[in-house]
């Protein structure tokens, strides 16, 4: 399904990610919560599961990463997603997620073979770990906090497809296209 735009008129290079959409009503609380602790990507970011965390690409590869992760998600079946409780990275990054319960093998494996394509190989700083971040980079009262609030969050859904996501540098992260799984 197509969705937004967000490219650039001719050439250069295009930030994108790839992520699991955290569906209503749970998309919304999560997002809210992050903003409530003062993390000032909340407004740019809605809650989601990354498989692929921001990448630079050229334009005019676009089309050839879209047919990959066509593949993967035909490649991949549907499966349930449950999110649990929170987590935090510190004190390696001053980060506090809500856990994945259910559905990280899956995650995994989806990450694994959206990055396997050339133009979407890339550095990672830590290793894979399917989660929803919360607060980031806020004072350590606000990542406490996020952390208490949520530490009985429940969420169990079915994930269906995955969203590529594209970024300007000027607006938000916009949904460009969902990949449905399965086919």
């Amino acid at each position: 399904m197509e969705r937004g735009e967000g490219l650039p008129a001719t050439g250069g290079t295009i930030q994108i990610g790839v992520a699991v959409d955290i569906p209503e009503p749970w998309g919304a609380v999560l997002t809210r919560r992050r903003a409530e602790a003062g993390d000032p990507q909340a407004a740019d970011i809605p809650a989601h599961v990354t498989l692929l965390g921001p990448t630079e690409i050229a334009v005019a590869a676009l089309p050839a990463v879209e047919a990959h992760l066509a593949a993967v998600a035909a490649a991949h079946l549907p499966f349930t997603l449950h999110l649990r409780g929170t987590g935090t990275f510190r004190p390696v990054t001053q980060v506090v997620f809500v856990a994945v319960a259910a559905g990280i093998s899956e995650c995994e494996l989806l990450a694994a073979a959206i990055g396997s394509a050339a133009d979407l190989r890339r550095e990672a700083r830590f290793p894979y770990h399917p989660h929803v971040t919360v607060a980031q980079d806020v004072a350590p009262e606000a990542l406490d906090q996020a952390y208490e609030d949520l530490a009985d969050f429940s969420a169990i859904f079915e994930v269906e497809a995955f969203t590529l996501f594209s970024h300007s540098g000027q607006t938000r992260w916009q949904p460009r296209r969902d990949f449905r799984l399965g086919g």
